[in-house]
């Protein structure tokens, strides 16, 4: 019955948004997972708490890997994708980067953007 219980909390933990320090870490999600979702936020950033809950029903509910950068502690990767504001998700599939969305968007909107490249 433990082994049942641990086999169950590694499930979940790979359906909990991951959190990425440094390019060379992302460049390796990307290149591991054929649809991964990029949430580059800041703690001190409103917006981005407002959509934490839904990253993190994104990660668990949909076939992407979302992985979470911290825009204060990595700047240099921030800047190469162009991040100005937080909240920017950018969304890759296949390796490449495919849609950039800025700003807080609702669940729908973004489980569909999710859902059209993870199909």
């Amino acid at each position: 019955m433990a082994t049942d219980t641990a086999s169950d909390a590694g499930t979940a933990t790979a359906n909990e948004p991951l959190y990425v320090d440094g390019r060379a870490q992302l460049d390796d999600v990307v290149a591991e997972n054929d649809v991964v979702l990029t949430d580059f936020y800041a703690d001190w950033c409103g917006p981005c708490q407002m959509l934490e809950p839904i990253v993190e029903t994104l990660a668990a509910e949909t076939d992407a890997v979302v992985a979470k950068v911290d825009v204060d502690a990595n700047q240099e990767l921030a800047a190469a994708y162009g991040v100005r504001g937080v909240p920017t998700l950018v969304l890759f599939a296949g390796g490449e980067q495919v849609e950039e969305v800025v700003g807080l968007r609702g669940e729908e909107e973004l489980r569909a953007l999710v859902e059209s490249y993870a199909a």
